[in-house]
């Protein structure tokens, strides 16, 4: 698909009467998606190819964080120790951050080492681990059992500490603009896997490793406090895994991590039937939709999956959640030069997202790491800026997110891309 260059698009005209009359309309370039330096998996039709499910291959072995706490108890007896035993493993663990059996004083000397080979079956190798100038970000590259690379992002920021987890190895939605999309999906990640990068991350905090602490007195997070589902893969495309190690998440120790589920992010690129059945899950965590563009026709292009469940069918999805749960929804939008931050886009999304109602919805507008000659590149900072101020006109909650890990190829796939 292509749109006539320098011709703004009509659904300025559908949102005039609303529309500031006092702002000049801007007469931007209209540029279309393509993929840099890799070829697109495309379908016999032309359309890029899409993947929802895994190919069949083999999943990592049972990790203690993959159980509940019954099912612990009862891998315990089946050893032939006491359910108590499985306890104090998962404190370890989930709390103390250690799988190191010479740490673990509590448990039968004797067994020790086979209680942790059982349990706690090796699932994430550090490969490298890159880290912001000033300390405050730390980026990881890890090999699962079976070679796969996947990333995560540790950010520490005034009070909290942010972790950007991966769910999948690779990712099956084929975005012209993602770096973890070029490959396709390999697998889907397990419950344990998922959590161990929380895991991990606490013990690197735990270790001093995340640096840039206040001086000022106040408090400085101990922990990973929040989660956001932005990594590799498509969480919702990996849907039960996910809740799994959400509920595991939130569950008070020794069971589980003792986060608040208002700290935790999933985000999608849009796949309606999930978010409703999410908006059911009754966990309170925080939804974000990943929609980029409010016209079918650009978004075709720019998020394939765009082709099931168009803009309207996703922000009803997306409002079905907030009724459902209360909880704000946020609203993802990557502002790329002269593709999709055009005026009359800004108005249109107002417009949509105004006629679900008011109060229920976030807009997160997100500069894109600035490449110099290619079109994915950042919109410029007055055009950015006329943007927002038109979704603030309109009534519609916008702040534009605070980027990090530029120096250390901080868009999740970069690093695992240049191994």
């Amino acid at each position: 698909m292509t749109s006539p260059k320098n011709t703004p698009s009509p659904a300025v005209d559908a949102s005039a009467e609303t529309a500031p009359k006092t702002r000049p309309v801007r007469r931007a370039a209209q540029v279309m998606p393509a993929t840099e330096g890799w070829k697109q998996a495309k379908d016999p039709g032309g359309r890029p190819l899409l993947q929802f499910k895994s190919p069949r291959v083999s999943q990592p072995p049972v990790h203690l964080a993959d159980m509940t706490l019954p099912e612990r108890e009862a891998k315990f007896k089946e050893m032939g120790l006491p359910a108590f035993r499985a306890k104090q493993l998962s404190v370890h663990y989930f709390q103390h951050y250690t799988t190191d059996p010479e740490r673990m004083s509590d448990l039968p000397k004797d067994r020790r080492a086979e209680i942790v080979d059982t349990m706690f079956p090796k699932l994430l190798t550090e490969v490298k681990r890159l880290t912001t100038d000033n300390g405050d970000t730390i980026k990881f590259l890890w090999r699962l059992f079976d070679g796969s690379l996947v990333e995560s992002v540790l950010m520490r920021y005034t009070g909290r500490v942010t972790l950007c987890v991966s769910s999948q190895c690779g990712c099956g939605m084929n975005c012209p603009f993602c770096a973890t999309g070029q490959a396709g999906l390999t697998r889907n990640m397990s419950t344990a896997e998922i959590l161990d990068q929380i895991v991990q991350a606490n013990r690197v905090i735990a270790e001093g490793g995340l640096g840039h602490l206040r001086r000022d007195g106040g408090h400085d997070a101990d922990r990973v406090t929040n989660i956001v589902f932005m990594g590799m893969g498509e969480p919702l495309a990996n849907y039960k895994r996910v809740m799994n190690a959400v509920h595991r998440m939130v569950a008070e120790g020794p069971e589980g991590l003792g986060m608040s589920a208002r700290g935790i992010t999933v985000s999608t690129v849009g796949l309606a039937p999930a978010i409703n059945k999410l908006a059911q899950e009754g966990l309170g965590i925080t939804f974000a939709l990943s929609l980029h563009a409010p016209d079918d026709e650009l978004r075709d292009e720019l998020i394939p999956v765009n082709d099931k469940w168009k803009v309207d069918e996703v922000l009803d999805a997306a409002y079905n959640y907030y009724k459902v749960t209360g909880r704000r929804v946020s609203i993802e939008y990557a502002l790329i030069k002269d593709m999709n931050d055009h005026p009359w886009r800004a108005e249109l999304l107002a417009k949509k997202l105004n006629q679900r109602g008011r109060g229920w919805v976030h807009v997160n507008p997100i500069p894109l790491n600035p490449t110099p000659g290619s079109i994915w590149t950042s919109s410029e900072p007055h055009v950015m800026q006329e943007f927002i101020d038109t979704l603030v006109e309109h009534g519609v909650p916008t702040t534009l997110r605070d980027t990090r890990g530029k120096e250390i190829d901080g868009a999740c796939g970069q690093l695992a891309a240049a191994e």
